[in-house]
């Protein structure tokens, strides 16, 4: 079924289909409407579920722990500050490997108090054991709704999964979405059983306590298992595409990199606009190419080394920036080129803070620099280069050039 749907919305939707049977809810701009409608989903009666409305983003992740513990399929979900607040509990749900999918609305972190998108609030909450995976469309965040419960709960994974949507971009922004059936949905997501659970039969140890004698091997199966977790991702995603007929392309999405003297990574909805100027580009004869990263945990390192190997330039374009050091993504993406043994130039683009516009002027400004770059290594640009403030990609871009354009790139 075809339905014009926000972001929320349609996420709920996947949720609502997966059939979870705890939601703790906690209100956070832009998440609510989320358990907004799920919430209306459980009165309707459409969902089977017990809806418990909790005293805060803490208590929402205690109450999906406590929940999981006793073997039920759980969902949350929040945003920003609402998602610092949890952070005490998100080691311990990763680290009892309790399969918990919470939505994280991506926005800003304070102060200066903001309400609206960036991706500080999961990047600064990258070593706390959850496979993190970012949508593009409204669609990947439905789908991603039903594959993240068949990962998370996976025998060979049993790892939280955080499910992260741009703040306002896809969370308020509506578009048109395939609904699957809820036939199509059991097909794929089948209930959930596991043996991690609180057993007054076979009692089993949940919640324990390990010295430095044991600890060690606790983290080490724990980093084992998140590693190995995109083996499974490949394999979730040819279920998904079996059933539905929709298919991803895995930890990472490569558009036209095959041939590209120089590539964007990025992550999240900014990738429209990459993959416009991308075309344009292309179209002026200039190899350009993009590379969006669907999952950054598990790090896909082979496959981004992969993609990137023919470049003469790459950029890394996020919303985020680590004080002091350069942005989490661009550290990420230099570690998988140090790796491979890939000498790449690397620039770190910076923007998007606290819901800033990214223009297709500054995106054409980018992909300029990095042509500047590819063919002369003493090209001036700071290290980490934030849009609207010290980038030459603005004055690059703000010049007559390739998808310059405002309107040529929508």
């Amino acid at each position: 079924m075809r339905k014009f749907l926000s972001g929320d919305e349609a996420f709920a939707e996947g949720v609502r289909l997966a059939r979870p049977q705890v939601i703790s809810a906690y209100p956070i701009t832009p998440q609510t409407v989320v358990v907004e409608r799920l919430s209306e989903m459980v009165g309707a009666g459409e969902l089977d579920a017990e809806y418990m409305h909790v005293e805060s983003e803490h208590t929402a992740l205690a109450a999906c722990i406590g929940a999981a513990a006793a073997g039920a399929r759980t969902f949350t979900a929040t945003s920003s500050q609402g998602l610092l607040y949890m952070a005490e509990n998100l080691t311990y749900a990763s680290g009892g490997r309790f399969p918990i999918v919470m939505m994280n609305a991506n926005r800003a972190t304070a102060l200066p108090w903001n309400i609206y998108g960036d991706q500080r609030d999961s990047l600064s909450l990258l070593d706390h054991g959850w496979i993190q995976v970012y949508a593009d469309t409204n669609q990947e965040a439905l789908d991603l709704a039903l594959m993240a419960y068949k990962l998370a709960e996976s025998e060979d994974v049993m790892i939280p999964v955080m499910v992260n949507i741009d703040g306002f971009a896809l969370t308020h922004t509506y578009e048109m979405v395939d609904v699957p059936t809820q036939e199509q949905a059991d097909a794929f997501l089948p209930p959930y059983v596991t043996t991690n659970r609180f057993d007054f039969d076979n009692p089993v140890n949940i919640g324990y306590s390990a010295g430095p004698e044991y600890n060690r091997y606790f983290k080490f199966w724990e980093h084992h298992d998140t590693v190995d977790s995109l083996n499974a991702v490949e394999r979730v995603e040819a279920d998904f595409a079996q059933i539905f007929g929709r298919k991803y392309p895995g930890a990472v999405e490569s558009y036209r990199c095959e041939n590209a003297d120089v590539i964007l990574v990025t992550l999240g909805s900014i990738a429209g606009l990459a993959r416009t100027t991308v075309d344009a580009y292309r179209e002026a004869g200039i190899k350009a190419g993009m590379l969006r990263i669907r999952y950054l945990r598990p790090m896909p390192f082979a496959a981004i080394a992969d993609a990137l190997k023919g470049a003469k330039a790459v950029g890394v374009l996020e919303k985020d920036v680590s004080f002091g050091a350069e942005g989490t993504v661009f550290t990420n993406v230099n570690s998988a080129l140090q790796q491979a043994g890939l000498f790449i130039p690397a620039l770190n683009f910076v923007g998007g803070l606290g819901g800033d516009d990214i223009s297709a002027a500054q995106m054409s400004g980018i992909y300029q620099c990095l042509c500047k770059f590819a063919d002369d290594a003493d090209f001036s640009c700071p290290r980490v280069s934030f849009l609207g403030i010290d980038s030459p990609a603005d004055e690059l871009g703000s010049a007559t050039g390739v998808a310059a354009n405002e309107s040529e790139a929508e």
